[in-house]
């Protein structure tokens, strides 16, 4: 037995027998202490035991001696002992239930240690298993956790964690990348591959609170949606080009907006298409995106010899077939396709640098071009329907070519028609006056017209046999009463006598024309009124006679000009009174642009409109002035103003300025060398269709040397720029007489292959 055990168990031995002796509380307490200190000192529970029962067992033995000796008996010591060794102990107690309860514990965490570790195996099997992919982020959007299918979907896998942003696969040149730091987000954004391939992925992530340290992560799964989007891509790149030629109706109009939507959405630098109109002809060229920075459409332009040998090539191929050039190559320059079934026309889509096309970009080229193909051909249908109609209803409309000083517009109220009920109609005669006629028919659209077409054929004849204004208006009383639609509609006839000066003139209820004199107010011409035709019986129509002043302008209407809701007619004939006060010095087709616009409402005319303007020859010009340089430039301005007022087309008025200059300059030069004070008369006339410069001088001039050298060349000059050149040196001084014929207006009249305007003048 060791010391510390033999000292401990005679302390308790000591303290039990004096306990037992007389037990007390301080006893017990003294039990208490020695259990702690047995605690302490590591003695066991079973020394302890046996040093008590041993102790008790010989106080025991002595108190039933004393007994028996003194006949007395006492029953409370086994109670005093229990007593005392309980409370020894209970420190034995306590530290054994600690004991007890830390091994609990401990079992307890060991086992909640061993569940967290299988529940993070199965955690990271039940990731690993997941098709889509799986990635975990930290507050500041750095990916800290990734699964397998993570790495294949983006090419970066778990072995680079972490990665922070901006991640390595996002598309500099792509949509904002998207913040992680919003609860349940959902979106869809392109990256890039590690390989170089532009995947589009669903992203959808959530926040989480981590119990460890309160720290807010972000968890989410990516879904390949690559093959979704493309085939949504392509519905709306169609929808789009659908959209965009739908409301085009002829060829040019899709071309032009159908190759700009076509480039921009296949990432093409430029689109062409060639277009055979037959077999031996040139192919018409449109093109778009020709610059890095300019988009046109240009039907002149030329083709290089391999371009033209790659869209021959491509137009007899089967329809919708497509090729990459180079073919077979890994990397395209371009691609090529007819276009259309007709074997007539090809395209070009030309990248800017040679990429690789895949399986998705040859499915859209295919649907786009197709697209493209249909509005084509749909738009030539419509082409060759319109070609057809306008050719009738401008053979019902009028004539082709106008003669000089004249000047016709017509408005339809109803696009695409180009004509309505309105018309208008001049015939040169045989006599050298001209016949105009202006009408309105009641209605609108296609059944005016058939309307308007008989009546005008029926006027234009009238007129051709000689039928003064009031015969005409009298005999189509009868033709319109023969035609279904036709009555009440109203006509104004008239005959313009150039040389005489004088207008005949007779209405059928029609708006009066307006005759302005050269920079004066324009009036009315209400003389030989009657009713519309086909109305009343009238015994006779009237007829009315104004004489037409020098270079005075006439203007006939219908009532589509003036006729505006809300607004009194009056103001409408003050507004064209006042206009051609303006433009007395303008051609005749600059004044109908100048009515038009000065009367258009802001929504555009909402009936049509038939306008005719003419302009009577002015007064002769005679200028007389000194032989001296400086007066060339107001002979200039003159000589041109005086020919904007004679109607003289811009280029032959800046032609005959030019041989009038030189006139009056050999004139100044040649006539007065000698320095002698002398004057240049000139002069200029216009009848129907010619005009006549004269320029005289008084002076002798110097003959013309045989080698002139760089100079000299003033004749010949003069004699290119005008018709007919005549130089009389046989009088006193000398005479240059030049004149020109003045060309025939000719009706603009649209290629129905091309852009054909709703609105048209001459």
């Amino acid at each position: 037995m060791s010391e510390l055990l033999a000292d401990f168990l005679s302390a308790y031995a000591d303290a039990l027998r004096r306990h037992l002796g007389a037990p007390t509380q301080a006893g017990l307490a003294e039990g208490y202490e020695l259990g702690r200190r047995a605690l302490v000192e590591g003695i066991s529970l079973l020394d302890i035991t046996e040093n008590h029962f041993q102790v008790v067992h010989d106080a025991e033995q002595q108190r039933h001696e004393i007994q028996s000796e003194s006949g007395e008996s006492d029953n409370r010591l086994p109670e005093a002992a229990l007593e005392f060794l309980l409370q020894t102990l209970v420190p034995l107690d306590i530290a054994t239930r600690g004991y007890l309860d830390g091994t609990r514990r401990y079992e307890q965490q060991r086992s909640r240690a061993d569940d967290l570790a299988g529940r993070d195996a199965f955690r990271t099997a039940l990731v690993e298993s997941l098709q889509d992919g799986f990635f975990v982020a930290d507050a500041q959007g750095t990916i800290i956790e990734v699964n397998t299918a993570f790495g294949a979907l983006t090419g970066y896998g778990a072995a680079g964690i972490p990665y922070p942003l901006p991640h390595p696969w996002s598309c500099p040149d792509g949509p904002r990348y998207p913040h992680l730091g919003t609860e349940a987000q959902r979106f869809v954004i392109p990256i890039r591959h590690r390989d170089g391939r532009n995947v589009w992925l669903a992203v959808s992530t959530s926040a989480l609170i981590k119990p460890e340290g309160n720290e807010r992560i972000f968890v989410g799964t990516i879904r390949d949606v690559t093959a979704e989007h493309d085939a949504q891509a392509r519905d709306q790149a169609a929808s789009r080009l659908a959209t965009a030629v739908g409301a085009a109706t002829s060829v040019v109009e899709v071309l032009a907006v159908g190759l700009d939507e076509l480039r921009r959405t296949v990432g093409a630098e430029t689109a062409v298409v060639a277009v055979w109109p037959s077999r031996n002809a040139a192919p018409e060229v449109y093109v778009s995106g020709v610059g890095a920075d300019s988009t046109a459409h240009d039907r002149d332009v030329t083709l290089d010899e391999r371009s033209r040998t790659l869209l021959g090539r491509a137009r007899r191929r089967p329809a919708r077939s497509l090729s990459a050039i180079p073919e077979g190559a890994e990397s395209s320059e371009g691609i090529v396709a007819p276009l259309g079934e007709t074997g007539d026309a090809a395209m070009w889509l030309r990248f800017a640098a040679p990429r690789a096309i895949s399986a998705a970009d040859w499915t859209l080229f295919s649907l786009l071009i197709g697209h493209l193909s249909l509005a084509v051909q749909r738009a030539r249908n419509f082409d060759q329907a319109r070609a057809t109609s306008l050719t009738l209803q401008r053979a019902m409309l009028g004539p082709i070519e106008l003669p000089p000083r004249f000047s016709v517009h017509y408005e339809p109220a109803l696009p695409p028609l180009e004509i309505g009920g309105d018309w208008y109609d001049v015939v040169p005669l045989r006599d050298g006056t001209i016949g105009v006629v202006v009408g309105d028919c009641v209605g609108r659209g296609l059944s005016a017209a058939v309307v308007m077409g008989q009546l005008r054929t029926a006027a234009r004849a009238l007129l051709l046999r000689g039928a003064g204004p009031a015969q005409l208006l009298a005999e189509l009383d009868t033709v319109a009463g023969r035609i279904p639609g036709a009555m009440c509609t109203t006509v104004c006839a008239a005959v313009l006598d150039p040389i005489r000066g004088l207008v005949r003139y007779s209405s059928a209820g029609h708006m009066p024309p307006i005759l302005a004199d050269v920079a004066a107010t324009g009036r009315l011409l209400e003389g030989g009124r009657a009713v519309p035709l086909a109305t009343f019986d009238t015994p006779r129509r009237p007829e009315a006679t104004t004489a037409l002043t020098p270079g005075s302008t006439l203007v006939l209407f219908t009532d589509g000009l003036v006729e505006q809701r809300g607004v009194d007619i009056d103001d409408g004939f003050a507004k064209i009174a006042a206009v051609l006060a303006d433009t007395s010095g303008r051609l005749p087709r600059e004044v109908a642009d100048a009515v038009l616009s000065r009367l258009r409402p802001a929504a555009g005319y909402d009936d049509d409109v038939a306008m005719v303007v003419y302009r009577q020859p002015p007064a002769p010009l005679q200028l007389d002035v000194p032989a001296h340089a400086d007066e060339l430039a107001v002979l200039r301005r003159t000589l041109k103003g005086w020919l904007a007022t004679a109607a003289v087309p811009h280029d032959l008025a800046s032609d005959l300025v030019a041989a009038a200059n030189e006139a009056c300059s050999n004139s100044i030069e040649h006539a007065y060398r000698n320095g002698d004070g002398g004057r240049v008369q000139l002069s200029a006339t216009c009848d129907i269709d010619t005009v006549v410069i004269m320029v005289t001088d008084s002076g002798n001039w110097k003959p013309r040397a045989s080698d002139p050298g760089y100079r000299g060349r003033g004749i010949e000059m003069m004699r290119a720029l005008t018709e007919e050149l005549d130089i009389d040196h046989s009088g006193p001084g000398t005479t240059v007489r030049m004149s020109v014929t003045l060309p025939a207006i000719t009706f603009p009249v649209a290629n129905p292959l091309r852009d054909t305007p709703r609105r048209f003048s001459g």
